[in-house]
């Protein structure tokens, strides 16, 4: 049976300008890292990218490596793209990035124009096109000359295998360098991906928000509910499933303890005067702050519809906004 995004489906999203540049941005934005590999359920991965667009989600946010295995998530959305998608390339923004170990061997990792080169050219192919709508360099690579790594954005940019060009990661010294770069050579930064949540405030306390308005680029948060920390999951301490409870990851046991959720449970406390869920409030805080577009993972339908939710979200008052910083400065 032939896919037919729902007619409404704009009207069922909020869209942002990314930074000074004429292309919007859903406020949410769906990313592949995990549950979209080739170890994973191609048919709720689909699910998951249909009901997406369905619900007015256009950005899609990949990197070489996302799987596993690396690769496989740019393999699972190009033949969802060319299936499903084929009639709607051009609703589509389709961003890619490049920086973390994707091959063995020298030229696999970093930020050298040989690797960012050879890399937009494999996620070409594994996702069957000729160009992609967004190119990051995925991490600031101290091995590499930063001059050497914006020639290389620079080269890509104007073959036109990427119409915008980004950065990730990189810290607020570190994107001020490379901005003045890339504007000497005429290539503007779209956006810088950072993450960024209650608990995670770098990008607000270095002053990085503050460099990307002041020149002009737009900003997408990963990570915003702090690897589930923001939401009920942890409420009553650490479920067997969760990401807290396994020895691997980037969440561990440690990271739970009695102060963080005290904070949680004040700040559930808040989302519940405010008639919505914690991991609802938690995304409106981000976009309160200026950022463009909010970067969320799923692993089902549910789970999607459920952040959906946040768009919902009332204006937050300026008593909530000083409850909220009480609360994360306790």
């Amino acid at each position: 049976m032939t896919y037919m995004p729902l007619d409404d489906r704009y009207s069922r999203m909020k869209y942002a300008y990314c930074g000074n540049s004429g292309l919007q941005l859903p406020k949410l934005s769906l990313g592949l890292w995990h549950n979209f590999g080739g170890v994973d359920a191609f048919e709720n991965a689909k699910s998951m990218l249909l009901h997406a667009f369905d619900n007015g989600i256009t950005h899609f946010d990949l990197a070489n490596n996302y799987g596993p295995p690396a690769g496989s998530a740019e393999i699972t959305f190009g033949q969802v793209l060319h299936k499903e998608f084929a009639h709607h390339r051009d609703e589509l923004i389709i961003s890619t990035k490049a920086g973390y170990w994707m091959w063995n061997g020298p030229y696999g990792d970093g930020g050298s124009k040989k690797y960012l080169v050879s890399s937009l050219d494999q996620s070409l192919q594994r996702l069957k096109l000729d160009y992609v709508d967004i190119y990051y360099h995925h991490r600031f690579d101290p091995h590499t000359p930063l001059e050497e790594t914006a020639s290389a954005l620079e080269l890509l940019y104007k073959q036109g295998k990427a119409l915008y060009i980004g950065i990730s990661n990189y810290s607020t010294e570190q994107t001020n360098a490379m901005l003045r770069l890339l504007q000497q050579k005429h290539v503007p930064c779209l956006i810088h991906q950072c993450k960024y949540s209650m608990f995670h405030r770098d990008p607000e306390t270095s002053g990085l928000l503050q460099i990307l308005s002041e020149n002009g680029v737009g900003s997408i948060a990963f990570s915003p509910l702090a690897q589930g920390l923001l939401t009920d999951r942890y409420s009553m301490g650490i479920p067997k499933d969760s990401r807290a409870a396994k020895s691997h990851g980037f969440l561990q046991s440690g990271d739970v303890n009695d102060a963080v959720l005290q904070k949680v449970a004040a700040l559930q406390s808040i989302a519940l005067q405010r008639n919505q869920s914690l991991a609802e409030m938690a995304i409106a805080w981000i976009w309160e702050k200026g950022v463009t577009s909010v970067l969320i993972g799923a692993s089902s339908v549910n789970q999607l519809q459920t952040n959906l939710k946040a768009l919902a979200s009332p204006s937050f008052s300026s008593d909530e906004m000083n409850r909220i910083e009480q609360v994360l400065h306790s």
